[in-house]
């Protein structure tokens, strides 16, 4: 499956798309489709290293 993918701190830059395997739940777990979400604007100044 495809995820965006941060490995270190950065700017836009470091928030790549890849290739990873997709996780398979486990006994008492689920795995949902994701179909929207949100960066809150604080989380991108502690990416950014501020």
């Amino acid at each position: 499956m495809k995820a965006m993918v941060i490995e270190e701190f950065g700017g836009p830059e470091v928030f790549v798309e890849r290739e990873v395997d997709t996780p398979e739940p486990a006994e008492g777990q689920v795995r949902i489709r994701v179909v929207a979400s949100s960066v809150n604007p604080l989380e991108t100044k502690i990416r950014s290293g501020w």
